[in-house]
């Protein structure tokens, strides 16, 4: 097919850099958006970027008014001029030379306000823009859209997010700008793709358009149509033949797919976007994912923000958290709590690593907010729906009213009666905003599957639930449990999204170790997130003479946790456990976390601890007691679990048992499927009459693959 089009280059004007700045009195914002305004003696702070990053408003919870000059040209005939703001924390107000354009909300959401008129006046301008991001001081009842980056017990609660932490720009089009774009792939197999494509077309007036599609290059898909003054919706569907599918790093390529849509009038390209893309299909059955038709356990972790301060992410840093992921064995990140900056997405359907995206919904909101929800959802699709590597999308991360932050721990104990009712009974943000949110999702996106919330337990009438969230061993009984609880209830671990432990960073200046054993724990766990009744109970500081003997006990703690969780969970394969993902990979900022991973990103033992528990191939004995008396018998089950795509045939399995005073040795050989999990045989070992250890060695060999794994058990009189 020819192009017919002319395409004319209009260039655009970008305003990041040095803005000025002041607190937004009602004062100053009558008199301060105009030309007229003297702001020279205004602190100058840069954006992108946060407001607490500048030494002079560290503390401070805004608003804030910050103004930029620039000239530009006037526009020419048919020249259309719009002032994007691409993110503000959280809402504000915009003014281009004292004339008032709107009120922006939502803060991963572009922007846009057309200036055309304006810009026609005259080539000096000003831009005013009115930041705030107001504290949630109702933490039951919140009304910003906000996450995890105001009420989360992994980040500072004296931490505000405020600002222009994305950048501001000057964008020139024809008479007909594309406000949004979204490009999703239906299906896809080797012989067909199909994308669905909807364009939100922001026009002057009433006028005939030509939508042009370019797939990789190559004009695909044609068409005309009327559109009228103001905003339209359009949906169209285009084949790909033959496509090079996208797959998750484990299972194939990371093939990219580039879609231009082109709008034109009278034979003139006005405005054209572009999103790459991956061709590839999603499904999930009883939390059993297949990519492509390929059934796959999923192997996860819980991504915090790069930084609190997501402005001042680096696209490399960015880049850094999902190849730490992948690194360690992972299969996908759930985005938990927020949505990230763009450089993520892009890293991840790069590096084949597939995302989990919560919507930034974190525990209880008040009923103000469900219009505003709604919105924001359709605009996550917008601005995300491309991206290959995204296979859910989560309404809301525990829709529970709790107080947690501000130095609060959460309780189970103090919380039990509250916590049953939350997940039981019906409630506003579960029973109502949830299913709103769910709604508006599926309408936007009917390719993915969609959880309206996270973490809520099976109840009345249906008996159904969610995915899982299981802190034994930190909030409640012995991570010794979870084997036990997944036979009495295998429901409850079809999909587990949060389990883990507290440990102590390597990067640990913060607190000050050198004051041991008299650290300021009020300080530590208002600020800092940290536990400290909990590790009193789990691990405690009391029993340690130095900080560096504690630091390395709370670090085997979490390893030996997550390591037999995810044991427990990978021998559970697809019956019914169809996948997990630990609390969590990350810090944002300096923290005593659940993390692997510090805020520098110096691993915890259990980052290593990690990755050996979701290499390909693991073998698997079920777990010894801490303890056995002499005499004592045990019966073992060895399992071979295997994430490959190929057989293993003729492995060998071998077990050996050693104690003081004995050591035996068994052997097995066999073929293990693709994709499963095997039971090899099982071991019987009784405890010897002296005190000592037992040691159980696992080894499983076949041609390159080779996989060793080690129990201990203690003898005692």
């Amino acid at each position: 097919m020819s192009i017919e089009t002319e395409r004319i280059h209009r260039p655009g004007l970008d305003l990041s850099g040095e803005w000025r700045v002041t607190i937004a009195s009602d004062d100053t914002l009558r008199t301060s958006v105009g030309l007229e305004t003297d702001d020279s003696e205004w602190p100058a702070i840069t954006v992108p970027g946060h407001w607490q990053s500048h030494p002079g408003f560290a503390t401070s919870n805004g608003p804030l008014l910050y103004r930029r000059e620039f000239s530009l040209p006037a526009p020419s005939d048919g020249e259309r001029r719009f002032v994007v703001v691409d993110g503000i924390f959280y809402q504000g107000d915009v003014w281009l030379d004292g004339a008032y354009l709107g009120d922006p909300e939502g803060y991963f959401i572009p922007h846009a306000y057309d200036v055309t008129a304006l810009s026609k006046l005259d080539d000096d301008h000003v831009l005013a823009i009115g930041a705030t991001c107001s504290p949630q001081r109702d933490k039951r009842n919140k009304r910003n859209i906000t996450g995890v980056f105001q009420h989360w017990d992994c980040i500072d609660p004296a931490f505000n997010p405020g600002g222009i932490w994305r950048g501001v720009r000057i964008e020139s089009t024809g008479p007909v700008r594309i406000d949004a774009l979204r490009v999703l792939c239906r299906d896809a197999n080797e012989g067909r793709a199909n994308l669905r494509l909807h364009a939100r077309l922001d026009c002057d007036v009433e006028r005939p358009v030509k939508v042009s599609t370019f797939v990789d290059g190559v004009l695909t898909d044609e068409q005309q149509r009327t559109v009228a003054a103001g905003s339209n919706d359009i949906e169209w569907d285009v084949d790909v033949r033959r496509p090079a599918l996208w797959w998750p790093w484990s299972l194939g390529d990371q093939n990219l797919t580039d879609v231009r849509v082109e709008v034109s009038c009278d034979g003139v390209t006005s405005h054209s976007a572009d999103r790459r893309t991956g061709l590839r299909e999603v499904a999930v059955r009883d939390w059993v994912y297949t990519i492509n038709g390929e059934r796959m356990f999923i192997k996860g972790a819980n991504l915090a923000p790069t930084r609190a301060m997501l402005g001042d992410a680096t696209a490399a840093g960015l880049r850094r958290d999902v190849e730490l992921a992948r690194d360690a064995g992972l299969d996908l990140i759930r985005v938990h709590g927020h949505i990230s900056r763009p450089e993520l997405y892009d890293a991840a359907d790069e590096l084949g690593m597939l995302v989990w995206q919560d919507f930034p919904l974190q525990w209880g909101y008040a009923r103000q907010i469900r219009r505003q929800a709604v919105r924001q959802a359709t605009e996550a699709v917008n601005l995300l729906g491309h991206h290959p590597s995204i296979v859910t999308w989560c309404g809301h991360n525990e829709p529970l009213a709790l107080s947690v932050g501000d130095g609060d721990t959460f309780d189970l104990k103090k919380l039990a009666i509250p916590f049953i009712a939350g997940h039981q009974l019906p409630s506003w943000n579960k029973s109502v905003l949830d299913r709103w949110l769910k709604r508006a999702f599926e309408k936007a996106d009917v390719t993915r599957p969609v959880v309206a919330h996270s973490g809520i337990l099976p109840h009345l009438p249906t008996l159904e639930g969610t995915d899982s969230h299981l802190y034994f061993g930190w909030y409640h009984g012995n991570e010794r449990d979870l084997p036990g609880f997944s036979a009495a209830l295998p429901r409850l671990v079809r999909f587990v999204s949060e389990f883990g432990a507290q440990a102590v960073p390597e990067s640990a200046a913060f607190m000050e170790p050198e004051r041991w054993p008299d650290l300021d724990w009020s300080h530590l766990a208002a600020n800092h997130g940290l536990q400290k009744a909990i590790f009193d109970e789990r691990v405690p500081p009391s029993a340690f003479e130095s900080f560096d003997e504690w630091r390395i006990a709370t670090q085997v703690h979490q390893a030996d946790l997550l390591r037999f969780h995810i044991e427990t969970l990978r021998r559970l394969k697809y019956s019914p456990t169809g996948g997990f993902c630990m609390f969590a990979l990350n810090d944002s900022m300096p923290m005593v976390s659940w993390s692997v991973l510090d805020h520098e990103r110096v691993p915890k033992i259990g980052y290593t601890a990690l990755a050996e528990a979701c290499r390909p191939v693991i073998v698997v004995a079920d777990r010894p007691p801490a303890e056995m008396r002499p005499g004592d018998r045990l019966s073992m089950n060895i399992h071979v679990v295997s994430d490959l795509r190929h057989d293993l045939q003729d492995a060998v399995v071998t077990a050996r048992v050693e104690s003081e005073h004995d050591d035996k040795t068994w052997k097995w050989e066999g073929d293990i499927g693709a994709d499963e999990c095997c039971r090899v045989g099982s071991i019987d070992v009784v405890a010897p009459f002296a005190p000592g250890r037992i040691t159980i060695d696992l080894t499983l060999e076949c041609g390159d693959v080779v996989a060793t794994n080690r129990y201990v058990t203690h003898i005692t009189d």
